[in-house]
């Protein structure tokens, strides 16, 4: 007969498959638009879609190691429904911004609107963080979900309203000097700079789970521990 403890550490291993499953599938799709309308843009000769196309691929990396993340340190059973969702709707704009790989300011426009909603989930994992927390009193876990909800709020506070506040100023700026930024060829500055931001948000991501990742080991041992007694 199974114990409670080790049906809790099947359930938790079952949540955590499809969540890494999920995320896999919708930045594969992700990766689908980017590739499929970036063959369709560059065929046509449009070499000005490249910068695009590279910054495309940076939010995919960026989304998804973000999400591996989230998986290993908050995903526990029951399944987050609503975090999952917001996953979805994360794609389904990150898609809509790859249909427009050639026209700057919907870029722009929807990349910010996809800021929106990226900030929206971090705040709604704000929860998630505080019942891992609760769920976590040993004090590997306690130090790790320090660290967790600390990046949550630099997140919440600072990173994402920056990346919102930077698309939509590069919106309006196409919007307002249409000569300039289309005609002229301006939009590569604002690309650029989008890309570059990106990147360096990229390479804290990555620096930020190399920091977690032992944390994350020794928090699951005292979750098995915890769950045996």
């Amino acid at each position: 007969m199974t114990s409670s403890g080790g049906s809790r550490k099947e359930l938790d291993s079952m949540v955590v498959e499809i969540e890494l499953t999920l995320c896999s599938i919708i930045q594969g799709v992700a990766l689908y638009f980017l590739v499929e309308n970036a063959r369709q843009v560059l065929s046509m000769g449009r070499a000005s879609a490249w910068p695009y196309v590279a910054t495309g691929l940076v939010i995919i990396l960026l989304f998804w190691s973000r999400s591996l993340i989230h998986t290993l340190t908050l995903i526990r059973w029951p399944l987050e429904f609503v975090h999952n969702f917001f996953y979805i709707a994360c794609t389904l704009v990150e898609a809509l911004a790859f249909t427009h790989l050639n026209d700057p300011f919907k870029w722009f426009v929807l990349t910010a609107l996809y800021a929106v909603v990226v900030w929206a989930l971090f705040v709604y994992d704000m929860r998630i963080v505080a019942l891992r927390g609760r769920d976590s009193a040993g004090p590997v876990g306690t130090r790790l979900y320090s660290m967790v909800g600390a990046d949550q709020l630099l997140n919440i506070r600072l990173l994402i309203p920056m990346i919102f506040v930077l698309n939509v100023a590069s919106a309006v700026a196409i919007h307002l000097r249409p000569d300039f930024f289309l005609n002229r060829g301006g939009h590569y500055l604002l690309i650029a700079v989008q890309g570059i931001g990106l990147l360096g948000y990229l390479a804290y991501v990555v620096r930020s789970y190399i920091q977690l990742q032992p944390l994350i080991t020794k928090t699951r041992e005292e979750w098995e521990t915890a769950a045996e007694k």
